[in-house]
């Protein structure tokens, strides 16, 4: 049986007639009886008392009629929630990000939010070198990470660039400046990240150029305990500048550009390439590239 055939069966014992029956469902009324005699034939039961004028049902039309109305239900339900998803009235999407990256998604979420307020978001932290692996296993559908993933299978969307930049207390000597030499920080402090990183490779050799000591008196294991302890003037560190963008802001950290090290980095939305994206994905694509 096929759920065309369960309409009919349906039709035909709410309307009590195969030529009504046949009219709701724009069909020919030989049509109609023709599904109902398929139904029987493959049920081996009798589903209409034929004798009677109205339609009657039999015990066996009684019992198909209570789960073929069940199915139709289900089918309407299925059809309803699909066109949710589609007009983004209810879905999930889920995002992966590390410390650094997820500050991109700060000013989007919100604003992706505002357009499509049931849409459940979920963001998941991961290791930068992961977050390929993560969508290519389906863990999630976007990634921001700050470099171009060499993997053909992902797509990757430039959205910012960055730089590194030297945050240091309000208060502290050179918080006034916008701009320093490297050997004009030879006497400072400095608070690293202790994760290894190219970024942190090019700060040493460039140190080295310039022969100026590069005095590492604390390692700390997240970017939110470095800033924590420059504004408590512990020392001096060089982070990229959208990761302390909020405490700049609020002026809880000054930060200063590094005349010798303008390094950039450019952020990337990513995802698998040719992937069918969910409607609240592609939702989120849009919203980002228009921030």
């Amino acid at each position: 049986m096929d759920v065309n055939q369960l309409e009919v069966l349906v039709a035909v014992a709410e309307e009590r007639s195969f030529s009504r029956a046949a009219e709701i469902l724009h069909r020919t009324q030989p049509a109609v009886s023709q599904a109902i005699r398929r139904l029987e034939a493959e049920l081996g039961e009798v589903l209409f008392d034929r004798s009677s004028r109205d339609g009657t049902l039999t015990p066996a039309g009684h019992v198909l009629v209570d789960h073929a109305k069940h199915i139709l239900n289900i089918r309407h339900s299925a059809h309803h929630a699909i066109r949710e998803l589609k007009d983004l009235q209810r879905g999930k999407l889920a995002l992966s990000a590390n410390e650094y990256t997820v500050m991109y998604l700060l000013p989007v979420i919100p604003m992706f939010r505002k357009r499509h307020p049931d849409i459940r978001i979920e963001v998941k932290r991961g290791l930068a070198s992961r977050i390929p692996s993560e969508i290519l296993g389906r863990g999630v559908e976007i990634g921001v990470v700050s470099y171009k993933p060499n993997d053909a299978a992902i797509s990757s969307i430039p959205v910012l660039m960055d730089e590194l930049a030297l945050i240091v207390a309000p208060d502290h000597p050179l918080a006034g400046k916008q701009i320093v030499s490297v050997r004009e920080l030879g006497a400072e402090s400095f608070i690293a990240h202790n994760v290894p990183s190219p970024y942190r490779e090019r700060v040493v050799r460039t140190f080295e150029k310039y022969k100026t000591p590069l005095n590492i008196s604390i390692e700390m294991p997240t970017l939110e305990s470095i800033k924590l302890f420059v504004a408590q003037g512990m020392g001096v560190a060089l982070v990229p500048r959208l990761a302390a963008q909020p405490e700049i802001a609020r002026g809880d950290l000054a930060a200063l550009t590094v005349r010798e090290m303008r390094l950039e980095r450019r952020l990337y939305l990513v995802h698998r390439k040719g992937a069918t994206l969910s409607h609240a994905a592609r939702a989120f694509l849009r919203v980002a590239k228009s921030v």
